[in-house]
């Protein structure tokens, strides 16, 4: 696992510089094990204890949830850094993604039957997290990621001292119909034909990446071959399209979000980072989502900036991660 990145970056060469994360590595102060869910399921898991120091454990834990067919070994660079701010961090699998099973009919397709199904294993982990580590506690999430914190803020599943959210799913990016109609086209998909079949195509090649999908991810080359490299090496974090039950179920929970007082009665500090150069989630319901909020902030990029902006060039990652900083200072300073 120490083998080494590319190093054709165009924001620099992260892997030579001094105190620079080797992406394609394990760092020697991780740990990874498995959470137990209350049915049985197995969770991975992968946990930092905080940066060595007399006053290291004081300032927090961070609990970190990735995006639709994710896996945290994308995001080893963030969450190291976050350790070596001082932050207990812990990030997880969802359950039937990357190392943690899978819930549809093949090895592939991401599927699950409702989105509630994640909210309660996220309020179970939730609870055990909290007698692990020390407060405050933040929770942070990409894209679906973000998605399902904010549906388990709403549903009162959980109550952390902050929430970080990157390109959240607060919204689709799709065709440019009322929100109904198209969870109505889901539902009639869902319906005609097997619901755990695969929602759109994956490749002219099977099992291959398609070419133009680093092109909604990330303008950053080095890192987006980080990905394909952890699929390599660990076959079995490798998921492709969602099923049309996913696809249903996403409109679903959506529809929740959007119903009056539901975001506004989600009564915790939440920053929102998102940019209008995503073409998979919709940066309009994200602005929306900032505003109903009651304490909701909003960072907005623009087309420096596509869907992982935890994994874009360093100069737009760097202006992210200072934001979160500043946020969590002011709203989960160390106790």
């Amino acid at each position: 696992m120490s083998e080494q990145t590319d190093t054709d970056n165009r924001g620099g060469d992260a892997e030579t510089a001094v105190g620079a994360i080797d992406r394609r590595a394990i760092p020697p102060a991780a740990r990874e094990s498995c959470w137990a869910l209350g049915d049985g399921h197995e969770l991975r898991r992968i946990d930092w204890p905080g940066a060595a120091g007399p006053d290291a454990a004081a300032r927090g834990s961070i609990l970190f949830l990735p995006g639709r067919g994710d896996h945290y070994e994308k995001y080893l660079e963030t969450l190291e850094e976050w350790h070596r701010d001082g932050w207990r961090v812990t990030a997880t699998d969802w359950r039937g993604q990357a190392g943690s099973g899978r819930l549809g009919k093949d090895a592939v397709t991401g599927h699950i039957e409702d989105f509630t199904i994640w909210t309660g294993d996220l309020a179970h982990i939730w609870e055990e997290w909290l007698r692990e580590v020390p407060p405050p506690h933040v929770i942070a999430g990409h894209s679906m990621g973000g998605h399902l914190i904010m549906r388990a803020l709403v549903d009162g599943r959980i109550a952390p001292d902050a929430a970080v959210l990157s390109a959240p799913m607060l919204g689709m990016n799709g065709p440019k119909l009322p929100l109904r109609m198209l969870h109505n086209v889901a539902k009639t998909m869902a319906r005609i034909g097997d619901p755990t079949r695969q929602a759109w195509k994956w490749s002219e090649k099977p099992g291959e990446m398609p070419e133009s999908r680093a092109n909604l991810l990330t303008h950053d080359r080095a890192r987006y071959e980080d990905e394909l490299w952890w699929r390599d090496h660990r076959p079995e974090l490798v998921m492709g399209p969602a099923s049309w039950r996913w696809v249903e179920r996403a409109y679903a929970s959506w529809r929740e979000l959007e119903k009056p007082g539901a975001l506004e009665r989600v009564d915790v500090p939440v920053l929102i980072v998102s940019t209008s150069g995503d073409k998979l989630v919709s940066h309009a319901a994200n602005v929306r989502a900032a505003r109903r909020l009651p304490h909701g902030k909003l960072v907005e990029f623009g087309s420096e900036a596509r869907h992982e902006i935890l994994r874009e060039v360093d100069e737009v990652r760097r202006r992210m991660m200072d934001e979160i900083a500043a946020f969590l200072d002011k709203v989960a300073p160390a106790r």
